[in-house]
């Protein structure tokens, strides 16, 4: 803000971003108190340094704004690990269900842990839960790769997979193209019906 400046001559650039030619600092900050800005430094090592006469609360406001939006583009968003779970008698339509929301947790990104639980005797049938976690990556198919492969903690079977990104960027395309077919399919229906 109005720190001090030690350059004998500024280079001054007004609020709207004029040229105010070559000043001493005391005439700069005279002229930003005038004005009701502050005087804040933007590049210390030109010759001479340049400052510029500014509301510097909403300029930290605005590099501020800048460097979060710059960061969410370049990385994204970190992948979460999701949970589906499941027992070893769980039927095909529950099945097909929780594999429904795998498949969208993994479109988005995300690691996906396959978790049969037991109880009771079903412990005594651990290979029924070997049995639905091959069941699940068969027809998650090659949408997914294990990071992790089964293992038992306690009463809880449990693999975590990870999307495989080329056929993730495939199956988004594949449910582009069919949401366009649908939407030129519906607009010429909708236009059919308005000429009859």
């Amino acid at each position: 803000m109005n720190e001090r400046i030690r350059a004998r001559e500024i280079r001054l650039i007004g609020a709207d971003g004029e040229q105010l030619g070559v000043v001493t600092p005391e005439e700069g900050r005279a002229r930003a108190d005038e004005e009701g800005y502050d005087l804040v430094e933007v590049a210390p090592n030109a010759s001479p340094p340049v400052c510029r006469i500014m509301d510097y609360g909403k300029y930290k406001y605005e590099q501020k704004k800048k460097a979060a939006a710059g960061k969410a583009k370049g990385k994204g968003r970190a992948a979460a690990l999701k949970e589906v779970k499941m027992r070893p008698s769980t039927d095909d339509h529950d099945l097909a269900f929780k594999l429904k929301n795998a498949r969208r947790f993994l479109m988005d990104g995300d690691k996906v842990k396959v978790t049969v639980m037991f109880r009771g005797r079903e412990m005594a049938h651990r290979r029924n839960g070997y049995a639905k976690l091959d069941q699940v990556k068969g027809l998650l198919g090659e949408l997914v790769t294990i990071e992790n492969p089964p293992q038992m903690t306690g009463r809880f079977l449990s693999m975590i997979l990870v999307p495989n990104r080329e056929a993730v960027e495939a199956a988004r395309r594949k449910a582009a193209q069919e949401e366009a077919a649908r939407q030129t399919e519906r607009s010429e229906s909708e236009a059919g019906g308005t000429d009859a």
